[in-house]
């Protein structure tokens, strides 16, 4: 029978849905595979022969459960020992800071009495002076440092730089006494502020209201400026006792004064001079002379 020639079938293949992690083969294959093959391969290894897992003999348990028996116990006798000097600690302790304060009271009353003696020396001394000093007594207290004073002069702050610098180049007017630049005022830049405004004319000085004298010293403690071992701290006041508009003038014009404005425009030392009408500076803390001794009045009697 003739007709039209028959077409093969169509075949197509059913689709098929698609992973929702297609996208992700490689993050899917390490979570799939997350044992590396040759370790994979060693645990088989081991396990058929009898070597993983728990113990298997009833030597092994029992040494493994003597293991952890001891670990328990090691650790209850640590806790129960720490619990036990817990108290005893803390009572150590507190007796401790008892002691600290104790001492820093005693301390504290020492000081007073210190300071409370050191007042009455100074009354005595300025009485003695007063007593003995005749006509001149007032002048040699003021010159001593015994007696307050207050009068026209100037006063001088001086601050540490708002920061630190590093470096030099040669010039640093530090550079003979072998300071290195912190931005730091420095003992010796005092001692030199205060022998500049010695020779300029003051009669009278003081630092953050200590009052200078022939026997005052001007040290370093690390980083600390001492006046007769006392610590002072920044910004440095100094108040100069004489002709202000004069003093003030040369003191910028001497070599001390110049050295002060090179350490501003070097190292950002901070500075200011004016001229005051009216300063007040305290007697000095102890005037004590141990060496020193008056000369004795000689007079001449003619003959006839």
């Amino acid at each position: 029978m003739c007709g039209m020639p028959q077409q093969p079938p169509v075949r197509s293949s059913p689709t098929r849905p698609q992973r929702p992690d297609a996208s992700m083969s490689l993050i899917t294959n390490v979570m799939d595979h997350s044992l590396d093959d040759g370790y994979a391969e060693a645990a088989a290894r081991k396990e058929s022969r009898g070597e993983g897992g728990l113990p298997k003999t009833l030597r092994a348990k029992l040494g493994l459960a003597a293991g952890l028996v001891l670990t328990a116990l090691v650790v209850t006798v640590g806790a129960a020992q720490a619990r036990v000097a817990a108290p005893v600690v803390a009572k150590e302790r507190q007796e401790l800071i008892d002691r600290v304060d104790r001492e820093t009271a005693d301390a504290d009353s020492l000081e007073k009495d210190v300071d409370e003696l050191r007042d009455d020396v100074d009354a005595r001394q300025r009485a003695a002076l007063k007593q003995s000093g005749g006509a001149e007594g007032g002048l040699v207290g003021i010159l001593s440092g015994a007696t307050g004073v207050h009068g026209p002069g100037v006063k001088l702050v001086v601050n540490d730089a708002k920061e630190a610098s590093t470096g030099g180049d040669g010039t640093n007017p530090r550079e003979t006494s072998g300071f290195s630049d912190t931005g730091r005022l420095r003992d010796r830049d005092m001692q030199r502020v205060v022998n500049g405004l010695w020779a300029s004319g003051a009669e009278a000085v003081s630092i953050n209201g200590q009052r200078l004298t022939a026997l005052s010293a001007i040290r370093a403690a690390g980083d600390a400026i001492l006046v007769d071992n006392r610590p002072l701290v920044p910004p440095y006041t100094v108040l100069a006792v004489g002709d202000g508009e004069r003093l003030s003038t040369r003191f910028r014009n001497s070599a001390d004064g110049l050295y002060l404005h090179a350490l501003e425009e070097n190292f950002g030392i901070r500075a200011t001079i004016s001229a005051e009408g009216d300063v007040r500076l305290p007697s000095a803390p102890s005037v004590i002379v141990r060496t020193a001794q008056p000369n004795a009045e000689k007079t001449e009697k003619g003959t006839s």
